[in-house]
């Protein structure tokens, strides 16, 4: 990180944890340090050793632009309904707010935020908030789009959305992240709610985040219909009504479907070395569970940087150390690397889970993997993802890897609907059959289009909301 940026303290960083993006820690900062305007450089940032412009292209589409190549190319192979297509290409409705609150030095800061609700064809909205500097309508946009198909997927009841704020949540203390939280959600108003618009966590947001929207919103209705709306939001802390396994619910589904791949191609999980790009929840969780099946973590990078033991790293050491040191950056049992150097790294699986646009044309012919576990939404470009087909490299994409997180939070919504606490052991076996069940529509429908992943799996989403509309009709 540049010397420019204001020192954080450790002993609040737990208010909003690092995020699964490498260009934001995420940590609160207890001492109010002076503001910094959101700066667009800062969502090409690479590491210190490397120059940002080394790993992402200067000019390139915009994350909605890859969405719609997407969407396009898989709607072109199933001959999507022409009328749906039109339909399925628009979002349903873009929500911006403007609103002020008070620092602790008293002076107003303006705030903008935003909540794009994608479609709701299969249920209400759903779908995170995430506070970062580089959050804008056209990455809000095509991340509710990446929701609506998600849940398509899994064959959950809940249609996409995506929202958040744009802002640097490690220039605020915990105290005016709290007002900056309340203010966004009252903003917001009847735009959410727990039957039409469920948020959730997403970068730089976390379970305190959500129950500070959980109250905001719950102090807006009459008193006696406040017990049955704590769905408004989830991903709450356990006590609050949120579910068990939710915090690991991304990770763990990420581990689901690798286990699978493992099966389909014979390859044994014992020994089996992957790196992780995004050592926030999403990473580390993905680490801690697959060398709990016997597989060995060989590099990471986050924010501060990238660290390789090919002899193996100990995730549960280095989230530890990650939180007490504000990165793994000086982790002592592993050897620093520049990012480059991560991608170059030899090993069985890549999962990144941090930025997206990391695989481009650039970076894609330098991996040296059999598989890419996408944890992170759209890391991979539509040029990357030629290459990598080109290169045989396998691809388990986004929208099918790191749907656990959206499927546990529909089993958090449905135990609060239904007044209901389930234990961790059948969250963990719900889950795993939404995702391996996902997991086997998209290879079978891979191998009957002769496609590949990324593809088949909007050909899956896509055709589960043509037969809702082709069944329900076009009002009027």
């Amino acid at each position: 990180m540049s010397s420019s940026k204001p020192k954080k303290n450790p002993s609040t960083s737990r208010i909003t944890p690092g995020a699964d993006r490498r260009i934001s820690s995420g940590n609160g900062n207890g001492s109010s340090p002076p503001r910094k305007q959101p700066a667009t450089s800062k969502t090409q940032e690479a590491t210190p050793e490397k120059p940002a412009e080394a790993v992402v292209p200067a000019k390139r589409r915009s994350m909605y632009e890859n969405v719609m190549s997407q969407f396009n190319k898989a709607a072109d192979l199933m001959r999507l309904d022409g009328n749906i297509r039109k339909i399925l290409a628009k979002t349903e409705n873009e929500i911006s707010v403007n609103f002020p609150v008070k620092m602790n030095d008293g002076q107003v800061e303006m705030f903008t935020g935003y909540r794009v609700q994608h479609n709701d064809a299969l249920g209400p909205f759903k779908g995170g908030l995430r506070f970062h500097p580089g959050v804008d309508r056209d990455e809000v946009r095509a991340l509710a789009a990446w929701m609506t198909w998600k849940s398509a997927i899994v064959q959950i009841p809940f249609g996409g959305a995506k929202g958040g704020i744009q802002m640097d949540p490690s220039n605020y203390s915990p105290a005016e992240l709290e007002r900056i939280t309340r203010r966004f959600t009252f903003a917001l108003g009847s735009n959410i709610g727990p039957e039409y618009d469920i948020p959730a966590p997403d970068v730089n947001t976390n379970a305190q985040i959500m129950a500070w929207i959980q109250d905001t919103y719950l102090s807006t209705v009459p008193p006696t219909e406040r017990q049955r709306n704590i769905h408004v939001v989830t991903g709450k802390p356990v006590v609050s009504g949120g579910s068990l396994g939710r915090d690991k619910a991304t990770g763990q589904g990420i581990v689901f479907t690798i286990v699978e791949w493992a099966k389909d191609r014979g390859v044994s999980l014992e020994g089996l070395t992957f790196m992780v790009q995004g050592f926030g929840n999403v990473g580390s969780w993905a680490a801690r569970l697959l060398v709990d099946l016997g597989a060995k973590l060989v590099a990471v990078e986050d924010v501060s940087g990238a660290i390789r033991n090919m002899d193996g790293i100990d995730p549960k050491h280095l989230s530890d150390y990650a939180q007490s040191h504000s990165g793994i950056r000086k982790y002592p049992d592993a050897d620093r690397i520049d990012h480059i150097m991560l991608l170059k790294t030899q090993a069985d699986v890549f999962i990144p889970a941090a930025l997206e646009n990391q695989i481009t044309q650039e970076t894609a012919p330098w991996l040296k993997v059999r598989l890419v576990a996408e944890g992170a939404n759209g890391p991979t470009t539509p040029e990357g993802d030629a290459i990598l087909q080109e290169r045989k490299i396998d691809l388990i994409p986004d929208i099918l890897c790191n749907s656990g997180g959206v499927t546990v939070s529909y089993f958090e919504w449905l135990q609060n609907k239904r007044n209901e606490v389930w234990e961790l052991e059948e969250v963990d076996a719900k889950l795993r059959k939404k995702i391996t069940g996902a997991y086997r529509r998209i290879r079978d429908v891979a191998s009957d289009l002769e496609t590949d992943w990324r593809t088949a799996a909007y050909v899956v989403a896509l055709s589960r909301l043509e037969t809702v509309y082709k069944e329900r009709g076009i009002f009027p």
